[in-house]
């Protein structure tokens, strides 16, 4: 069973399409990034989900099932516009939140403990939300998303306004998160962190996918038809090379459309030369992002 199952969404506003005919799935214990431009889709999509508005037309599943009270309880959502009490104190909002979902204070106050002191808020814990930082504030809203052990979390920019700490903290929460079956649907513009710890990225543009699938399975298909070399010496003319890039660490060897590149490893052997490094030229997502929002605005 998926755990999230969306079909077929229309959405527009007024004439103006924001969603058109998107269809994906999340598994249980899988993080899916989701990425696109602004104004991509993305933030109707992730209302949509959380039944926060109708589509047009289309259907949503939660762990098979319609929206209902009881499968909303089994979700946690971090908002990119963050709701925070600012005259609360940590604890005291952590504790309010919790009771919405139906926890009874004392599993709240001990979960609550557990979760503080594992990001380094324990000392903080009766400090006013006003009088943190947004980084610190970050942190508790991320605590009030989680508390209550959703099977489904839902997260747009969760690491805005941290310190590079407490991103990398967070991080492996959320992996320890997935690894103990929870299914997380990250929405950021940074494409480092969904290369880090997504299993899968469905970026939408117009309101539609332009790109799904596995990390690898994306930067494979992206892959160029280039090596980046690091030897010992200087490489000589190869048959097969039609173009040769000098970069400050390696050179990239461009290869003609038939030449494959263990072929071009077996050259540069036959030269006698020391090879520190071989590997065929893999995209970032980020350089594939650029890509397809570019030649799309374009």
């Amino acid at each position: 069973m998926k755990a999230v199952e969306v079909n077929h969404l229309y959405k527009s506003y007024t004439g103006k399409r924001a969603v058109e005919d998107l269809s994906f799935s999340v598994d249980p214990g899988e993080i899916l990034g989701l990425i696109g431009p602004n104004g991509a889709g993305k933030s109707s999509t992730i209302k949509i989900i959380l039944d926060f508005m109708k589509p047009d037309s289309g259907e949503v599943k939660i762990f098979g099932q319609q929206m209902d009270e009881a499968c909303k309880n089994q979700i946690g959502y971090l908002p990119e516009e963050k709701g925070l009490y600012k005259k609360l104190t940590a604890i005291d909002l952590i504790l309010y939140f919790a009771s919405l979902k139906g926890m009874d204070k004392s599993s709240a106050k001990e979960k609550a403990d557990v979760l503080l002191r594992r990001t380094g808020m324990f000392e903080s814990r009766k400090k006013k939300i006003k009088e943190m930082s947004k980084g610190m504030g970050q942190v508790i809203q991320f605590i009030v998303t989680i508390i209550h052990d959703p099977k489904l979390i839902i997260m747009d920019e969760p690491f805005s306004g941290m310190d590079p700490v407490n991103t990398e903290l967070m991080k492996n929460i959320v992996s320890d998160l997935r690894d103990n079956g929870k299914t997380i649907i990250l929405s950021t513009h940074q494409m480092n962190q969904v290369e880090e710890i997504c299993d899968r990225v469905l970026m939408v543009n117009d309101g539609s996918e332009v790109l799904y699938g596995s990390i690898e399975e994306v930067k494979a298909r992206f892959r160029q038809h280039s090596v980046q070399v690091n030897v010992e010496g200087e490489i000589g003319d190869l048959p097969g090379v039609i173009e040769k890039k000098l970069n400050k660490d390696f050179v990239e060897l461009v290869l003609a459309s038939d030449t494959r590149p263990q072929i071009i490893l077996d050259r540069i052997r036959e030269q006698g030369i020391d090879i520190n490094r071989f590997e065929v030229k893999t995209p970032s997502l980020n350089e594939i992002f650029l890509k397809l929002a570019g030649a799309d605005h374009e």
